[in-house]
């Protein structure tokens, strides 16, 4: 049991990390959003933690011993990291977002959900435009500040006029991110 958590908790960890860092970089570039949301990743580095304090116990040579230091670490790191982030998170989501509506392209192909914000008094009311894949996966494409109602007109099955700003979402267009 312990040389299976000391190699669990490694792996998990390296996993968490990974996913971690595609989903900032995703953020960052506005991207596809393909990562589970951040609680998710918490939850697994707290599981990478607790298991990498069970395979300390392994202490059979040192790569073993290495190894454990090695994922207590990482996984302590990215705990706070993490917990870091949620709190950040659940601090600046304050406010509420509703659903205003949902339009489809005339072929079907996309589906852009708008979202009025209203963060009270950290910020103005918005809009907000996502395009949703499959599972949790998304894709922001359109923010403006000051408005709250959304105007949209498909031009073809791919180009979209969103209050007067015309996105290509085959090339990735966005508006406000």
């Amino acid at each position: 049991m312990v040389k299976l958590s000391n190699m669990a908790a490694f792996y998990a960890i390296l996993g968490c990390m990974g996913i971690a860092a595609y989903s900032l970089y995703s953020n960052l570039n506005h991207t596809w959003l393909i990562a589970p949301p951040t609680y998710i990743l918490l939850l697994i580095s707290l599981v990478a933690l607790i298991f990498g304090f069970v395979g300390w116990q392994d202490k059979r040579n040192w790569q073993t011993k290495t190894r454990s230091w090695f994922t207590v670490i990482l996984s302590s790191l990215t705990t706070i990291a993490l917990f870091l982030a949620v709190s950040f998170t659940a601090f600046f989501s304050i406010g509420e977002s509703k659903q205003i509506s949902s339009v489809r392209s005339p072929d079907n192909q996309y589906t852009i959900d708008f979202y009025q914000i209203d963060p009270g008094a950290t910020g103005s009311v918005g809009v907000r435009g996502e395009i949703n894949g499959p599972l949790w996966f998304k894709k922001h494409i359109y923010y403006q500040d000051e408005i709250e109602q959304v105007d949209v007109e498909w031009e073809n099955n791919h180009t979209v006029s969103i209050n007067d700003h015309v996105l290509d979402l085959n090339s990735g267009d966005t508006l406000g991110y």
